[in-house]
């Protein structure tokens, strides 16, 4: 926690020099903007409805954009740990997009070559990747796949219980873990009643929006 407030505060001192963050989640924008409310800043999302952005002044930052090129499929966690498994920090990488058989993901420009030359598996799939212009994916727009389900109530642990087929005590375990989020804030209270437009995520299952009765 320590570490996070650092480091959200060292991008603060950045912006005020001019300078830009690196990658933001959801949570991480909203405590940082907290901090700014006397600093002019811009956001910088590489396509709509990015979840990472990154907080700029004037000179948009400098990032590079991936295709993963691969003859076998690849789960968003296979990218996401063997890019990370580089000792690579979670700020520096954007987005990893799955469109169809097709990947991409975001990467601080400052380590383009590194990740040329040392990102070759994912998992055990020999992969290669091809630099890309940022346009290329400047108006994509992710796909939602609408889920219905039947509840006995709007309770966001009910709901989440029948949307991951659990049962409720390990609902509120994934909450005791900060596991899940609810509009960009850490959920404590399964008994939060749904309302139309909330966002919430729960790791390693999905991300997802109620969209109502």
């Amino acid at each position: 926690m320590k570490q996070n407030t650092y480091r959200l505060d060292n991008y603060v001192e950045k912006l005020i020099k001019g300078e830009n963050t690196f990658f933001l989640d959801a949570k991480e924008l909203k405590e940082i903007k907290s901090k700014l409310k006397k600093v002019k800043y811009q956001i910088y999302a590489p396509y709509k409805d990015s979840e990472k952005v990154i907080l700029y002044v004037d000179k948009i930052p400098d990032i590079t954009l991936f295709k993963i090129k691969s003859h076998k499929k690849l789960k968003h966690q296979e990218i996401l740990g063997s890019i990370l498994g580089l000792n690579i920090l979670p700020n520096y990488l954007g987005d990893i997009i799955i469109d169809n058989d097709n990947y991409y993901f975001y990467i601080m420009s400052d380590l383009k070559n590194f990740i040329k030359e040392n990102l070759t598996l994912i998992g055990k799939t020999k992969i290669s990747l091809k630099k890309i212009d940022l346009k290329d994916l400047e108006k994509y727009e992710r796909k939602y796949e609408e889920y219905n389900i039947v509840v006995s109530s709007l309770r966001i642990d009910t709901v989440i219980s029948k949307i991951i087929k659990t049962n409720r005590n390990n609902v509120i375990s994934k909450i005791k873990n900060n596991d899940i989020i609810l509009n960009y804030e850490i959920l404590n209270k399964g008994t939060y009643i749904l309302i139309e437009n909330d966002i919430f995520s729960i790791r390693r299952c999905g991300k997802y929006k109620y969209i109502g009765i």
